[in-house]
């Protein structure tokens, strides 16, 4: 088979070559559970994928802080830090739709009311729907590490990431994110320390201990108590 030295003369040759994703998208079956939440909740907290800026005040209905995370897994953990913090607006993008469903469910039967949804590539709703200096933090816990070196350019965590995020932030705004994988918390540490307008929030070290608006989860507890360790960094947008 013929190799192309880049998309354009792959083009060029008529010949389309998929781009890397930051993700795997994973089509699960969705429990009759999520499938009701979807329909019952998905007109006041879902939101669909259009291309152009959203206008959060509207989307939230009101002006508050905004806290994204990306790939926020079945949503328990999400919900859980909206409920906890109704003075912020929280909003979760996730590709894996049974995720969705679980996390409206949840929402729904706690009455939650500042939390919104999206399932679409994070990265392409970073670029074209959320608003340059509108978010106060971004989370990103324990995203696939890609553990053979081959693929560790899939990782999602690299400098033309960070740098879109930082576009996003706004000044005093955090990027914070968490692995149980060690060589990617290492990773994650080398991107950051060389990214432009970012400074680790800790003085000692690269991590920090868990703040305590996140919660652990069930998989976290178990890893710890079989000896795992997780591994947190935030660093916050200065200029």
């Amino acid at each position: 088979m013929r190799q192309f030295k880049s998309q354009a003369e792959a083009e060029a040759a008529g010949v389309y070559v998929s781009k890397v994703k930051s993700f795997v998208k994973r089509e699960g079956r969705l429990t009759k559970g999520q499938e009701k939440a979807l329909a019952d909740y998905w007109q006041t907290m879902g939101l669909d994928y259009t291309n152009a800026p959203l206008a959060l005040t509207e989307v939230f209905g009101r002006d508050a802080p905004v806290v994204l995370e990306i790939g926020f897994g079945m949503g328990k953990s999400l919900v859980e830090m909206a409920q906890a913090a109704p003075d912020k607006n929280f909003f979760g993008i996730e590709v894996h739709r049974p995720g969705v469903g679980a996390c409206l469910s949840d929402a729904g039967e706690k009455g939650i009311d500042n939390l919104r949804v999206m399932e679409h590539d994070a990265v392409e709703v970073l670029k074209n729907m959320i608003p340059d200096g509108s978010l106060s933090r971004v989370q990103l816990f324990f995203p696939d590490p890609w553990h053979k070196k081959r693929h560790h350019k899939r990782r999602i965590v690299q400098s033309e990431f960070v740098e879109l995020l930082r576009s996003k932030l706004a000044i005093g705004g955090c990027f914070h994110m968490a692995t149980d994988w060690e060589p990617y918390a290492e990773h994650m540490a080398q991107v950051m320390n060389s990214a432009e307008g970012y400074t680790n929030t800790t003085t000692d070290g690269d991590y920090v201990p868990r703040p305590d608006y996140r919660p652990i989860t069930k998989f976290e507890t178990r890893g710890q108590k079989l000896g795992h360790g997780v591994w947190d960094l935030i660093y916050e947008r200065t200029n």
